[in-house]
């Protein structure tokens, strides 16, 4: 793929400086995928099939974003890409494996890549899937949708606000259809809470409350040889280089969560990992999702020492310019509460399970939906009333919109708003005063220090406009 931005270095050059010990460019596996007769796949004939290239091939990608596409007859995943060869191998077994087992024989129709440009340059790859750790989502976005791919993004949609502008530009200046990882918006209660709060059943909305799960710190961890199958150097991508652990990166041997979601070098810890979720879900019910507050304040404890830095206990409050006050703190239980002049609505995942892996494996709230008053969740949305869009499945809906070439029900602009947001709180955390946000301008008012915290310095070659 070329690239077409004026600062940006030519493909050799880019592969020849990300490179690592191993070919980055490298292709594995089979040319083509094997086309099976359409009898075993279902009545869609392969010609009419959306083909999927995953990017990324850790936790996220192996339990939820490949397995919530390869469920449909009109989809295949025909490529899969990580920096890490021993993932990406396994990725391909994976695929394998399940178209396997559905043709009831032998499969090896995926190709793997060890870089993300390859298989973008692949023209039989009409979509792709990203589920790479935060850094590298808006970069890997951006050049997606320039290479003509529609995106299912992970979220949170980017690193920073400036990152996440450039993502969302980049989608509408292409018309790809892009969808974020917001999966609650699919959940019918999380849509049910938000019409019950733009409808009015809680009267005149003033409270957000949003209470996300904890992280732990740990300890230092010593610098450790880099395994012959990581390109690590790629992985650190355009954030400082710092020695290789694994506790910094992910696991050599299976897919428990990775420690990078820790770091604050990569992300910003659990204000945008589930901060996204909850923070997207209520700007949906609060009609405020193409905005963001104007004021945001807060304090929030951090490590004095260990690897994983990434805030731990903390409170941040944000003011919309309706007056609806957001408090977001880990000290409230897991999920959303609307407070309103005549009652209150939470919602929350109830018993689903997260992952193994995760802090919290089950939520605190066991139900997933409750009010002041059990009225309010038993009455019924009338004809004449506000209906949003409904979506029984995340990665089912992008698929059609992809289809239909409608939005999908977390486009981005809307899940660049809410990691806006996010990042918004996590600054507040920061600078420990109260910042005052233009959500207009996207840019902070008469405060130098805070718009400085907008972007971040980039490490060449990984460069974004």
């Amino acid at each position: 793929m070329k690239n077409k931005r004026a600062n940006a270095v030519s493909r050799r050059e880019f592969i020849a400086a990300a490179a690592s010990g191993m070919g980055a460019a490298s292709v594995l596996g089979a040319g083509f995928p094997a086309i099976v007769p359409a009898s075993v796949f279902g009545k869609t004939s392969p010609g009419n099939r959306i083909t999927i290239g995953a990017i990324g091939a850790g936790r996220i990608s192996r339990i939820h974003d490949m397995p919530g596409v390869w469920k449909r007859d009109d989809v295949r995943i025909i490529a899969v890409c990580d920096l890490d060869s021993k993932r990406m191998q396994e990725a391909r077994s994976l695929v394998n494996e399940h178209y396997g087992r559905k043709a009831g024989k032998a499969y090896d129709g995926v190709v793997g890549y060890l870089d993300y440009r390859d298989l973008l340059a692949n023209k039989d790859v009409d979509a792709v899937l990203i589920s790479t750790p935060d850094h590298w989502h808006a970069l890997i976005g951006v050049h997606a949708v320039e290479a003509g791919k529609d995106v299912y993004l992970q979220k949170p949609a980017s690193l920073t606000i400036a990152e996440g502008r450039v993502l969302s530009n980049a989608v509408h200046r292409t018309g790809r259809i892009v969808q974020l990882g917001s999966q609650q918006r699919s959940s019918p209660q999380f849509r049910y809470a938000a019409e019950l709060v733009r409808n009015g059943r809680i009267g005149a909305l003033k409270t957000v409350l949003v209470g996300l799960p904890g992280d732990p710190s740990g300890e230092e961890e010593p610098e450790m040889p880099v395994p012959e199958n990581l390109n690590y150097e790629m992985w650190l991508g355009s954030t400082p280089y710092v020695y290789y652990t694994e506790k910094r990166v992910h696991p050599q041997d299976g897919y428990d969560r990775p420690g990078w979601l820790r770091c604050e070098q990569f992300g910003a810890g659990m204000i945008t990992g589930w901060g996204s979720h909850h923070i997207d879900c209520a700007h949906w019910a609060m009609d405020a999702e193409h905005t963001g507050p104007v004021e945001v304040s807060g304090q929030a404890d951090f490590p004095a020492k260990g690897l994983w830095d990434v805030h731990g206990s903390f409170r941040t409050e944000a003011l919309y310019a309706d007056g609806v006050k957001m408090i977001v703190s880990g000290e409230f239980p897991n999920g959303i509460k609307f407070e309103g002049t005549e009652g209150w609505v939470f919602v929350s995942r109830g018993n689903e399970t997260v992952t193994a892996s995760d802090p919290v494996a089950k939520l605190k709230d066991s139900q997933a939906l409750s009010a002041s008053d059990p009225k309010i969740i038993t009455s019924v949305i009338g004809p004449d009333e506000t209906h949003l869009i409904e979506s029984e499945d995340h990665h089912g809906n992008w698929l059609d919109c992809v289809r239909s070439r409608r939005q999908p029900i977390a486009p981005i602009e809307v899940g660049h708003r809410s990691c806006s947001a996010c990042l918004l709180h996590h600054m507040a955390m920061k600078t420990k005063r109260k910042l005052f946000w233009d959500p207009r301008k996207e840019r902070f008012k008469n405060d130098d220090e805070a718009n400085a915290m907008l972007s971040r310095p980039q490490r060449w070659p990984y460069l974004m406009d």
